[in-house]
């Protein structure tokens, strides 16, 4: 598998604490640290009589293997917010740092003493990141990456989603945010707060399907004959072959006679490629691929 070019560190200086847990948080500080900023959680203690490897972050009961990767390179440190002591770590800690990452309900915040008001006033080249489930006064209301996937038509069924499309959707929300904040702390001295709710990431992700591109019957939306999901011999195949020049060439490989851009419109192209794609295994059609220049993934189940 080929590497990644290596970050070009944009953030090397930036100093980060992050007191959030769960998902949307630790993804995005995972990718700050990536661009080269120096990184720290505060974690509360864990439960009693939690087992080994449990930390108060509930994602290493979720998933340790999800809990190790989210947190590869970050300092992680158990701080209880709620003593003094714990809040005399934290003043400590925010004297050093340029961006606060937090994913409490606005309530929370202001009993640990984090408010914004107080914590410009205390720290005015702070800036606050704070991570909501929505915006505004509906920051109270309890919610999930569910809830908010829901509420945008981004569900089908009874079927979960393949992923947490509104929790990752807003990590990089937040790493947009810490980026502005440090832009502008760099033309203003001044340190600002950022609100990054999880139901508008799920609003930002539902647009295409708002706009109409993924109706039933558009173009996107299985109308073309290119653009499908199709059973073939050992599993399925997504092909895309959107673009008239991939189009074409798909339908040269399926034995088609090419004429418009509007025949992969047509159910009698649909049924045509489908029945070639049906007779042909992942590996004939990944050859395919390569062979005619043609868009698809293969999926062996």
């Amino acid at each position: 598998m080929a590497t990644s070019p290596a970050s070009p560190q944009a953030l090397k200086g930036v100093n980060i604490l992050s007191l959030s847990l769960n998902l949307p948080g630790p993804a995005a500080l995972l990718r700050l640290r990536q661009m080269g900023a120096s990184c720290v959680k505060f974690e509360p203690p864990a439960p009693a009589n939690a087992p080994a490897g449990i930390t108060g972050d509930p994602m290493s009961l979720y998933s340790c293997a999800a809990y190790d990767a989210l947190h590869a390179g970050i300092r992680v440190e158990t701080v209880d917010l709620k003593t003094e002591a714990g809040q005399h770590r934290l003043h400590s800690e925010l004297a050093n740092i340029d961006v606060l990452l937090t994913s409490f309900r606005p309530s929370a915040l202001r009993k640990l003493g984090l408010d914004w008001d107080g914590l410009h006033q205390h720290c005015p080249a702070l800036s606050l990141v704070a991570i909501v489930g929505a915006p505004g006064p509906q920051a109270e209301l309890p919610g999930h990456d569910l809830t908010y996937l829901a509420e945008n038509e981004l569900v089908t069924g009874l079927d979960l989603p393949a992923t947490l499309y509104a929790d990752m959707g807003g990590a990089l929300m937040a790493v947009e945010a810490v980026l502005q904040a440090v832009l502008l702390q760099g033309r203003t001295g001044q340190g600002h707060r950022f609100e990054v709710a999880l139901s508008q990431a799920a609003a930002h992700l539902a647009q295409p399907h708002h706009w109409g591109l993924t109706q039933p019957g558009t173009l996107l939306g299985g109308g073309h004959a290119g653009y499908q999901l199709y059973r073939c011999l050992d599993g399925r195949v997504a092909l895309a072959a959107l673009e008239p020049h991939f189009a074409r060439s798909l339908c040269t490989a399926a034995g088609l006679t090419w004429t418009t851009p509007a025949m992969m419109m047509e159910a009698s192209t649909r049924q045509a490629i489908a029945g070639f794609v049906a007779q042909r295994s992942c590996q004939a059609l990944q050859e395919l691929a390569l062979q005619h220049d043609i868009p698809l993934h293969t999926l062996q189940n």
